[in-house]
């Protein structure tokens, strides 16, 4: 018995181990950044992530590290981030798009996410509201399923204009993209308008992956098998997640 769980923990954590890497999604700007804990490419033109990147496990989003602001401008962003400058009195929040919930396991990966380059000019309402609401909800996934790889970023369509003096692009629209990679694995997207919540349900916003990928024209899980990936990215059963 021992050994039969034995080796179950050492093919999934092999299985996780060679992934992390190999499933970045496209840059379409060429610019990749990799901190210690999570991957993001970065839009020189919209001075922030078109993407970021991450693994997160339910040993992750435990708590056990304090949330202590401290945002800054990304050292690792050669062409130069947002600066603190281009959202003060805004009137929008600097949101989070790896969240500092979901890094609070180690003080290091909690400091990270408050880069500028980790930021985008978020509604507050839509913030504090919504989109901290799916926030919530994908680490009580990562509860249940043990791990999952996360990508999410803005999408420049019908945009609110820009803030600051670096113009900081205030985007549309928001897409998140969990994958399940343990079992049988699924896939599911989200897209959310940066407005205030309309009393809509999360479930109302899912899409394919797929759909995600025409919008935004990033190529995300590329190096899954084509077969997996034709599954996972062209079909959502919201019945496999528990909302």
């Amino acid at each position: 018995m021992r050994r039969s769980v034995l080796l179950l923990f050492l093919l999934i954590y092999s299985s996780l181990a060679g992934q992390k890497v190999d499933l970045l999604p496209i840059s379409t700007t060429g610019q990749i950044v990799k901190h210690k804990y999570y991957t993001l490419s970065y839009s020189q033109k919209n001075k922030q992530a078109e993407w970021v990147f991450y693994l997160l496990t339910k040993a992750d989003s435990l708590g056990v590290v304090k949330r202590k602001n401290n945002f800054r401008s990304d050292p690792l962003i050669s062409s130069g981030s947002a600066s603190l400058v281009d959202y003060k009195n805004s009137g929008y929040d600097k949101g989070h798009l790896c969240p500092a919930a979901d890094m609070s396991f180690d003080s290091q990966a909690m400091s990270e996410t408050f880069y500028l380059s980790n930021m985008s000019p978020q509604f507050p309402a839509f913030n504090r509201g919504i989109w901290k609401k799916l926030e919530e909800l994908v680490r009580s996934w990562s509860r249940l399923e043990d791990s999952l790889y996360i990508v999410t970023g803005p999408i420049f369509i019908q945009d609110k204009g820009s803030i600051g003096p670096d113009s900081v692009t205030v985007p549309g629209f928001y897409y998140k993209i969990i994958y399940d990679p343990i079992g049988d694995k699924k896939m599911i997207g989200f897209i959310l308008p940066n407005e205030k919540e309309t009393g809509k349900s999360l479930s109302d916003y899912t899409v394919t992956v797929e759909l995600i990928e025409q919008i935004t024209k990033i190529d995300f899980f590329h190096n899954l098998p084509d077969s997996l990936e034709f599954r996972l990215e062209r079909h959502i059963d919201t019945n496999l997640w528990q909302f």
